[in-house]
């Protein structure tokens, strides 16, 4: 434990006058390896430690502004007006830090430097709260010589400094129960870049090629033979994804081709798409048979074929094999760069992976029997493999359906267990594009937190743009905070990369909320009946559509689907639902509940 002053990083005091609050930049140094190199020589070391502050982290602390709040050993602890500026401080300080000349012979020292920002207490010269202690939780995440932040920093930092930021992913942080996501910053030597801008599948589906990969059909009719074949085309999917050498639809969209009832023009037609893949899967005991044939549409013409004969712990490396063809038929050059494996498969056991295939082909069954056996499987990939990011990525997801549609006995319970398997499936895999979107739609619907979501959301569609659920489930949370009409926009290319998804309800949904907090009730009750109609027991439709046809002033439509709100939610209130649901602006919630009270709900 380090004290500063007469606080504590540990703790802090609940006191009457403690009443002063302010939003400050925070920012955290400490010496690496402090004790060892005491240990060595205590004379020497302070003496170094001193210099530096008095000749490094001092003046650059005035000329930017900031306030020493306190020091204890080898830490200091100071405050800024401006986030830019602290991690300007920061950076500049690693700079002189690494450039200072050392004639000892004694190795250098090395600091560790962290930066957050938060509203925090204010106790005469000293300031307390989450703020503070996150501040000097983040800083063990840096190596010697590095600056860490949380993602708030580096969105209110944006492009105003020239520096990169490296996800370093959601690391577990001391009585912190928020997840918190942390990134290292290197400083750029060229200007900075303008703010990442991801490309739009909806207004620009003609600038690049676009491809569909049909389920991989089972040539026994076996299940297992079923799964696999759904998991290796998750695969290639994800795999040519990451390449963003062309559009690809979502898997969710293709299964209803699974049979192939109709010919292979029809369905590129309906899809949209230029290429198709089609394969088929077969096992027996531990030999698999798999074959595989891209077609390119227009003229009827087979581009390549494979063929697998082979042991079933050499699938991963046919289904890269197929990946590394299909993007060097779009894009040569990447033929010479290769592809790096398939990234959503972060597993050695075949076991666990057949078990969350099992896990995701049940839970969108929506059914109270789907999500026991979603459960089921789920627990027993846990127990095979409990390092697999996609299982507990699933396990998120799957208690994010369970609570928000009331069917958990112990909502508060479940909550944590799903951020804590939110948590895991980022720690464990940050490369993977589902994992982080699993993560941000629960740190936004679960856990309250829309802005951090979209730091989620963003590394999500940053890894696989045509990710469409990540571009449906950031629809909801930009809907929740407020920004209907960019909500739209994501909305519309999720439609255009997945045109027959089974999620197309929740997305429906997504749309009446970007419309409802737009004020544009009639809109959000077209929406929102269509995906009653797709699903009419899903509560979350029945929420809003329930306020939205009272303040769009139907008010008796409202009040009979109030009434089969209640039929699936006896023990509904107004009060506790507004009071949690995440939506940021006050007027949004307000409207929310105001239509709940006019359709006769209890308060």
């Amino acid at each position: 434990m380090r004290y500063f002053g007469k606080t504590t990083v540990e703790t802090h005091r609940h006191q009457d006058r403690l009443a002063t609050r302010r939003l400050t930049a925070v920012a955290f140094a400490d010496v690496a390896d402090f004790s060892a190199l005491m240990a060595q020589d205590e004379l020497w070391t302070t003496e170094q430690w001193n210099i530096l502050k008095e000749s490094v982290l001092s003046p650059l602390m005035v000329k930017y502004e900031g306030r020493l709040v306190g020091t204890a050993g080898d830490a200091v602890l100071l405050e800024f007006k401006s986030v830019v500026a602290a991690l300007i401080w920061a950076i500049e300080v690693q700079k002189l830090v690494r450039n200072a000349e050392n004639t000892s012979k004694q190795k250098a020292l090395e600091l560790r430097i962290s930066v957050n920002v938060d509203d925090v207490l204010v106790n005469e010269d000293d300031i307390l709260g989450d703020g503070v202690n996150i501040a000097a939780r983040i800083h063990a995440s840096a190596e010697p010589g590095q600056v860490v932040v949380t993602s708030l920093v580096r969105e209110l930092v944006g492009n105003r400094i020239a520096a990169r930021f490296i996800d370093l992913g959601t690391p577990r942080l001391k009585n912190i129960k928020r997840i918190i996501h942390v990134y290292r910053v290197e400083p750029r030597m060229d200007a900075p870049e303008e703010n990442a801008t991801f490309h739009q599948p909806a207004i620009e589906w003609a600038s690049r090629p676009s491809v569909a990969i049909l389920p991989f059909r089972s040539a026994s009719g076996h299940e297992m033979e079923d799964y696999f074949g759904s998991g290796i085309t998750e695969d290639i999917i994800t795999g040519i994804s990451h390449s963003h050498a062309c559009h690809v639809i979502a898997r969710a969209s293709t299964l209803r081709f699974a049979n192939r009832a109709i010919d292979l023009k029809e369905i590129a037609a309906q899809l949209n798409v230029e290429y198709l893949i089609y394969g088929s899967v077969r096992r027996w005991g531990d030999r698999l048979r798999i074959t595989a044939e891209m077609v390119d549409i227009a003229v009827d013409r087979t581009i390549w074929a494979e063929k697998f004969d082979g042991d079933v712990s050499d699938l991963f490396d046919f289904q890269d094999s197929i990946v590394s063809s299909v993007v060097g038929s779009f894009e040569p050059r990447l033929k010479a760069l290769g592809i790096e494996r398939v990234r959503n498969r972060s597993t050695d056991s075949l076991d666990a992976y057949y078990c969350v295939l099992k896990a995701a082909s049940e839970l969108y069954r929506f059914t109270d029997e789907s999500y026991v056996l979603s459960g089921i499987a789920l627990r027993r990939a846990l127990e095979l493999d409990p390092s697999f990011a996609r299982a507990h990525a699933y396990a998120a997801w799957r208690l994010n359906y369970i609570v928000g549609e009331g069917r958990s006995d112990d909502p508060e319970a479940d909550k944590e267990l799903a951020i804590e398997h939110a948590r895991q499936a980022v720690a464990l895999d940050p490369e993977d594009a589902f994992c982080q979107v699993a993560a941000g739609h629960l740190t936004s619907f679960v856990d309250g937190n829309p802005h951090l979501a979209m730091e989620m959301f963003d590394q999500a569609l940053s890894l696989d743009q045509n990710n469409a659920l990540g571009w449906a489930t950031s629809g909801v949370t930009l809907a929740y905070l407020g920004r209907g009409v960019e909500a739209m926009q994501r909305f519309q290319n999720a439609f255009k990369l997945s045109p027959y998804d089974p999620l197309h309800f929740t997305w429906w949904t997504g749309c009446g909320i970007a419309s409802f907090v737009s004020g544009n009730y009639e809109e959000a009750v077209k929406w929102l009946r269509k995906a009653q109609q797709a699903n009419p027991r899903f509560v979350a439709t029945l929420r809003i559509l329930t306020a939205s046809l009272a303040m769009n002033g139907n008010e008796a439509a409202a009040q009979e689907a109030g009434k089969l709100l209640l039929s699936f939610d006896k023990d509904f209130s107004v009060d506790r639902f507004v009071s949690w649901y995440p939506f940021v602006r006050r007027e949004d919630l307000l409207s929310l509940k105001k239509g709940l009270l006019l359709a006769g709900l209890p308060p």
